[in-house]
């Protein structure tokens, strides 16, 4: 037998292992700040235009009915799905703690620094880390996670047009102002800007990931894509104002005693309307929030659809996994109240689809996921060694099979205590003391706080039990975030202490 000849062995050697990595699918990671149900494959909203989001779940993608955040406000749950650890792990609850400080985050690599450490390309553009001020008085963005990273928030600050501007703390509603308007304990805000669709902050973010999908790559990459809307303020241009007529919106169905059923110790109510919602209600506002905020998503949807059209035109399409999430929901008049971070479903979910190269159809899922799940499902996905250790459960089972047994609920841990939710019943306890029991199949609006009836002892024991019972304690290590934080300089120093080894 002829010996191979030295240099066809390592052509083979070289073809093989080019093959065994063009196997592995890129990863396009989409995060949404502040988006609730409120678009087409979830019908949060009728009345939300999202054309876009629409098009790609029905091309064969996975709609997560019941998707969980793992924490109820922006750092929290970005640290979370990021590191994949709970705020109880990590002692991440609030947006001032930065999870480069938690000693558990320190000794592991985020999810895109697992990937970089495998072998994959990472780049960023848009929100994906909360920021940060650091000790050298810069600020944190978290650059320092990716292989790439590239800033179009940068000396851009979408400013709306202040003969349109409504704004609680500016005291103008309309363009107007007045004194009377004025209320400094709320904080709301929208109007359209006078910039145009192509000169807005998000859409240099989906343009940056249009001009990355037409490049080739030499690895498999995992691509971050953060849009900053719907956050605050609900600026953005006029067109997508224009697509809502602020006569026509239709009012939420609200219960105004909706918060009368959560009692304290000494048989108090708990909570109360918030500011915004009493500023809304006082100038009769419910309808123009209504629009700003359905402006908005529309808004991000249509950046969505430039980055989903450049995905499809360009060659990677059909090795590509693609995921799009929230990082968790919002109110807009529920529980009396806007903004997010409470324990109830508006805040703890928000929107999660997952397209697979090779769906074909729209698939629903009832199974309540994690946001925190994400992290060990792309490394089951990418074929990457298993990290032991994260919170999060592998749903790759679910992807494959929607019928597939799903044994884990829904936790979401903030400063006020824990949500537990299953696709039967979401349980709430407050570090106080206080609990919440809902049936969402019977009410799915949550209306009826059952906890005290004695039917359902056996079901709160065993949603009880997914309460962490210990919360780590955060780090007192923080910064000040520097003056225009968003267009400081990034602080270089970071990277350098982000050393992991392949285990």
């Amino acid at each position: 037998m002829k010996k191979t000849p030295l240099f066809l062995l390592f052509a083979l050697i070289f073809f093989s292992n080019y093959a065994q990595k063009q196997q592995q699918p890129n990863i396009l990671f989409v995060v949404i700040d502040d988006l609730n149900d409120w678009v087409g494959p979830l019908n949060g909203n009728k009345q939300a235009i999202t054309p876009n989001m629409d098009k790609f779940t029905k091309s064969g993608t996975m709609v997560f009915k019941n998707a969980v955040t793992p924490a109820p406000i922006c750092g929290p749950s970005r640290s979370a799905f990021l590191s994949g650890f709970l705020p109880s792990t990590s002692g991440i609850y609030g947006n001032a703690h930065n999870m480069l400080y938690s000693d558990i985050v320190k000794e592991n690599p985020t999810m895109p620094e697992y990937f970089s450490l495998n072998g994959y390309h990472t780049l960023s553009n848009g929100k994906i880390f909360h920021k940060h001020g650091t000790k050298n008085g810069l600020t944190d963005f978290g650059e320092w996670a990716y292989d790439e990273f590239a800033r179009a928030r940068r000396y851009n600050n979408d400013a709306a047009d202040k003969n349109l501007v409504t704004s609680s703390k500016g005291g103008v509603i309309n363009g107007i102002v007045k004194l009377a308007y004025k209320e400094t304990k709320a904080k709301l805000s929208w109007g359209p800007t006078k910039e145009t669709f192509e000169e807005t902050v998000d859409y240099g973010v989906a343009d940056w990931a249009k001009k990355q999908l037409q490049r080739d790559f030499d690895k498999p990459f995992f691509m971050s894509v953060g849009f900053i809307k719907p956050h605050l303020p609900w600026f953005v241009p006029k067109e997508f104002f224009d697509m809502y007529d602020v006569n026509q919106i239709e009012d939420l169905l609200l219960k105004e005693d909706d918060l009368a059923d959560i009692i304290d110790d000494e048989g108090k109510q708990k909570f109360k309307a918030s500011e915004e919602y009493k500023w809304i209600k006082k100038h009769h506002l419910s309808k123009e929030a209504t629009r700003a905020y359905l402006a908005n998503i529309s808004f991000v949807d249509k950046c969505f659809g430039v980055v989903m059209d450049a995905l499809e035109k360009s060659g990677h399409a059909d090795n590509t996994i693609v995921v799009i999430l929230g990082d968790h929901g919002w109110h807009l008049g529920e529980k009396q109240r806007y903004l997010k971070n409470t324990l109830w479903a508006e805040a703890v979910k928000p929107p999660l689809f997952v397209k697979l190269p090779g769906m074909k159809k729209t698939i629903i899922s009832d199974s309540p996921v994690s946001l925190l799940d994400v992290y060990p499902t792309l490394i089951s996905l990418a074929n990457l060694p298993k990290k032991e250790n994260l919170d999060g459960h592998d749903f790759s089972s679910v992807l494959e099979n929607p019928a597939s047994e799903w044994n884990y609920p829904g936790v979401t841990v903030s400063t006020e205590g824990t949500s537990v939710l299953t696709e039967k019943f979401h349980f709430i306890q407050y570090l106080t003391g206080e609990e919440e029991l809902y049936d969402v199949v019977k009410d799915p609006n949550e209306w009826n706080n059952l906890i005290r009836e004695a039917t359902y002892k056996k079901e709160i024991t065993t949603l009880k039990k997914w309460v962490p019972k210990e919360r780590a304690k955060p780090s007192k290590e923080r910064y000040k975030k520097p003056k225009n934080y968003v267009d400081a300089d990034q602080d270089p120093t970071i990277k350098a202490t982000r050393k992991f080894k392949i285990k």
